[in-house]
């Protein structure tokens, strides 16, 4: 499954590459600070890799905070374990 996740990964990335070579139109660019004239495929490639670059570091960020969670909870889980078996080793009291 993790090897059919890389190919299509693969396979987007070399049709992005495709399509942006086909794409050697001039065009001009706004951005915050100043403007300039970049070609189209330069332009798409570096969209696609800043997103691609923010989706990973969206996702592992949420991947660490979910694993650091489960950590703790697990910690949670032995202590209340050990309690339990604390307290169904000592005897009744009546």
């Amino acid at each position: 499954m993790k090897i059919l996740g890389i190919i299509v990964l693969v396979a987007a990335f070399l049709i992005t590459l495709a399509l942006g070579a086909q794409n050697q139109i001039m065009v001009n660019f706004d951005y915050l600070i100043a403007q300039g004239e970049f070609q189209l495929s330069t332009l798409l490639g570096t969209a696609f890799g800043a997103g691609f670059v923010i989706g990973w570091i969206i996702c592992g960020t949420l991947y660490l905070k979910a694993r650091f969670a489960k950590n703790r909870l697990m910690k949670k889980v032995t202590k209340q374990q050990q309690e339990l078996d604390q307290l169904r080793a000592k005897p009744i009291k009546e």
